[in-house]
């Protein structure tokens, strides 16, 4: 198998795991507005976009999306669209900071980066686009921002952030065990770095316990 193909099939992979994500986990955050729930597809968009880029990150995230549109959305193309932009914002953004410094400083640093970058596109878009399916005036939607929309960009950055730092180094060493990906180089190897589990658990139990204070 030459090496086109193998990426192929790790993307194809990818973008199947993704849409298995949004099928079957859909959590909602916030009471206030349960149409807004938490599905860990970028947390697979941002590991394949770590292991081949922006690029791939964005194909995974327009597959996903896609099928999410066609399955369990409910928001038809403008849904997909706010997925696409919520997607490649986080994992195109982490993957862009990584791909020039890969170490587990560039993937803290894309990550975190990719966490405000996110929250920021999202409440510009939500501003000029829910108010297209929600069919209700634009001021509306600007007092659901900073109580809302706001808060819940941020659990979701949060829990993506800290879940692909759990799951980044596991998930690409399965797919180097399958021989689908080249050996590491040493600046990228390496066992676990325990500091890592401990911040990305801490990060994940603060979203986790903040969303059961709401409720």
């Amino acid at each position: 198998m030459n090496e086109k193909t193998k990426r192929i099939s790790v993307l194809g992979m990818l973008s199947a795991l993704a849409v298995i994500s949004v099928l079957l986990i859909r959590v909602p955050l916030m009471p206030a507005a349960p149409f807004l729930t938490y599905d860990p597809k970028d947390v697979i968009i941002v590991i394949g976009g770590f292991i081949y880029g922006p690029l791939a990150a964005l194909i995974i995230a327009v597959v996903a999306s896609f099928v999410e549109m066609i399955t369990v959305s409910d928001t038809g193309p403008i849904g997909f669209v706010m997925n696409i932009i919520s997607s490649g914002a986080f994992a195109c953004t982490a993957a862009i900071i990584y791909k020039q410094n890969r170490t587990l400083k560039g993937a803290v640093a894309g990550l975190m980066a990719a966490w405000i970058v996110t929250t920021i596109a999202m409440v510009l878009w939500n501003y000029l686009i829910v108010p297209l399916y929600m069919e209700v005036p634009r001021h509306v939607v600007a007092g659901m921002l900073l109580p809302i929309f706001v808060p819940f960009n941020l659990l979701k950055g949060g829990l993506n952030a800290g879940f692909a730092m759990l799951l980044y180094k596991p998930v690409k060493s399965a797919i180097r065990a399958a021989n689908l990906i080249p050996p590491s180089p040493a600046k990228d190897g390496g066992a676990i770095n325990i500091g890592v589990v401990i911040g990305s658990v801490l990060v994940i139990l603060a979203c986790v316990l903040f969303v059961m204070v709401m409720v």
